[in-house]
C-alpha cells in the first residue's frame, strides 16, 4: 500500500509541477507583417515555378474562400476580388472591393492597389477588364479536383467569372493548385523559428501529460483532457480538428480519431499525436511515445526496444533523404525500403505531409511508394529550401487480435528543408518515456 501511494503522489507533485511550460512563442500580430513579406518576396517566385501569369482570388461573406486570409480578403462582405498580375520578377497586386471594406484594406495596405467599388457594381466586369489589359498567357483560379484549399471557388463563382470573361481569357483559366503548392509550402524564416518554438512547447506538453499517467487508472481521455486544459491556459489553439486533437491512443491502432476512455495497462505504448496552433496562423504536429512498464520492471522489454529503434531508424531514414530536389515519393520509398529491412508489415499511410498553416499543409506529400506503382499527384513534387513537414518513422506489426489488426509506431517529427538537407524543428524523441506501474497489493 505504501507503494503505490508513493506512485499517486509522484504522479501528483508531477502535475502539480507541469505549469513550468517555455513560453509561447511571440507570435502574436505576427501575420499582417508577415503576409505582406510573404506576398511580395515569395508569391512572384510561386507564379513563375507554376508558370501563371495571373491569379484571381474572389472573396465573399460567410462561406469565404479558404485563402482568403493569405491575401487580406478575411473581412469580405459583398464579392470582393483579388487579383495578382505578374510581369517577369515583378508584381502587382489589387483589391477590387465593396467601399465599406476597401477602406480597410487600403489601411492594412496588403496589396498594392484598392479600388472601391460600389455595392451591386459587376465586380467581375473590373477583374475581366482587368485581364485584358494585363494579356496573361495563363491564369490560376482556385478550382482543384485534389486540393481542397485551392478549390475555393464555387460552382456559380466560377460560372460568374467564366461569363465576364472573354472567349480568349477563359482558355487562359488553370487551377491554381501548383501555384498555391509552390507559395504555401514555403516558409519564411520569421515564420520557421516560430514554428520552431512551437513544436518545442507541443513536444513538452505531451512528456507533462505523460507525467500524470497511473496505470490501471488513467484513461486516454484523461491524458488528452490534460492537454486541452494546457493549451487551453496558454492561450494556444488546435493543430487540427478540436474533437481530434490530441489523439492519444494506448490501445489498437486506430489513426486520425478522438482519445477513447480506455485504461491505461502495463505492457501499452501509447501513442499521442498532438498539436498546438499559435499566432491563430502556425501548426505543429508531433507524436510521443511512452510505454507503460509492469510491476518491477525497470526498463522495457527488449522485444518492445527493438520494435522502437526500427520505428526511430524509420525516421532517421526519412530525414537523410530530404533534400532539396528530391520528390516527396523518394523520402517515402527510403523509409518503406528500410521497414522492409527491418521486418514491419506494410503500412497505408505515407511517411509525412507538409505541416504550416494546416497540420496537412499544401506543398509535396511524402508518399506513394507504399503502392509499388510509380509516383504520382503531389508526390511528384520536389523539395525546396523553407518547407516544413511532419513525418513518421513506422514499424507495424500483426497484434493478434484479428488476422488483419496492426499495431504501428508511428514515430513523428517536425523538420525543415534547408540548403543543404533537412533538419529537426526540435530535439527529436530519442528514448521512449517510460512510466512506472505500482506494484500488486
Amino acid at each position: 500500500m505504501m507503494r503505490v501511494r508513493s506512485v499517486l503522489l509522484s504522479a501528483l507533485l508531477s502535475a502539480s509541477l507541469v505549469h513550468a511550460a517555455p513560453a509561447v512563442p511571440a507570435a502574436e500580430g505576427a501575420w499582417p507583417r508577415l503576409r505582406k513579406e510573404r506576398l511580395r518576396k515569395l508569391l512572384p517566385q510561386a507564379m513563375a515555378r507554376a508558370g501563371v501569369d495571373a491569379w484571381v482570388v474572389l472573396c465573399r461573406e460567410n462561406d469565404n474562400d479558404p485563402l482568403a486570409a493569405h491575401v487580406g480578403g478575411e473581412n469580405a462582405g459583398g464579392t470582393a476580388a483579388f487579383l495578382f498580375l505578374r510581369d517577369g520578377d515583378a508584381l502587382r497586386s489589387v483589391a477590387l472591393s465593396p467601399v465599406g471594406e476597401a477602406t480597410a484594406l487600403k489601411d492594412m495596405a496588403v496589396v498594392d492597389e484598392v479600388v472601391p467599388v460600389d455595392r451591386g457594381a459587376d465586380v467581375l466586369a473590373l477583374v475581366a477588364a482587368r485581364l485584358v489589359k494585363a494579356k496573361p498567357a495563363k491564369v490560376a483560379i482556385n478550382s482543384s479536383e485534389r486540393m481542397s484549399i485551392a478549390d475555393g471557388l464555387s460552382a456559380t463563382q466560377r460560372a460568374k467569372l467564366e461569363a465576364a470573361l472573354t472567349p480568349a481569357l477563359r482558355k487562359r483559366l488553370v487551377s491554381s493548385e501548383d501555384l498555391v503548392s509552390e507559395w504555401l509550402s514555403v516558409k519564411l524564416p520569421e515564420e520557421v523559428d516560430i514554428m520552431r518554438k512551437a513544436a518545442a512547447l507541443t513536444a513538452q506538453l505531451e512528456e507533462e501529460a505523460y507525467r500524470t499517467v497511473v496505470p490501471g487508472r488513467t484513461r486516454d481521455s484523461d491524458v488528452a483532457r490534460f492537454l486541452k486544459k494546457r493549451i487551453a491556459e496558454l492561450g494556444v489553439g488546435d493543430g487540427w480538428q478540436p474533437d481530434q486533437n490530441p489523439n492519444v491512443n494506448s490501445g489498437p491502432t486506430r489513426g486520425h480519431s478522438n482519445a477513447t476512455d480506455r485504461v491505461i495497462q502495463a505492457g501499452d505504448f501509447i501513442q499521442t499525436d498532438f498539436g498546438i496552433r499559435v499566432g491563430n496562423t502556425w501548426v505543429t504536429d508531433i507524436q510521443r511515445f511512452a510505454y507503460v512498464l509492469a510491476p518491477g520492471e525497470k526498463q522495457a522489454p527488449a522485444e518492445a526496444l527493438a520494435k522502437w529503434e526500427k520505428s526511430k531508424k524509420g525516421s532517421r531514414i526519412a530525414l537523410a533523404a530530404m533534400k532539396p530536389g528530391a520528390r516527396g515519393y523518394d523520402v517515402d520509398k527510403a523509409q518503406r525500403d528500410w521497414m522492409r529491412e527491418a521486418g514491419s508489415e506494410p503500412v497505408m499511410w505515407g511517411t509525412g505531409h507538409p505541416v504550416g498553416y494546416w497540420a496537412h499543409d499544401a506543398g509535396p506529400a511524402l508518399s506513394g511508394a507504399q503502392s509499388g506503382k510509380p509516383a504520382t499527384g503531389s508526390a511528384l513534387r520536389t523539395l525546396q529550401p523553407g518547407q516544413v513537414f511532419a513525418f513518421d518513422g513506422f514499424f507495424a506489426w500483426k497484434d493478434g487480435s484479428s488476422p488483419d489488426a496492426l499495431r504501428i509506431l508511428s514515430v513523428e517529427e517536425m523538420a525543415v528543408v534547408t540548403d543543404t538537407g533537412a533538419e529537426y524543428l526540435n530535439p527529436p524523441q530519442e528514448q521512449l518515456i517510460l512510466i512506472p506501474s505500482a506494484p500488486k497489493p
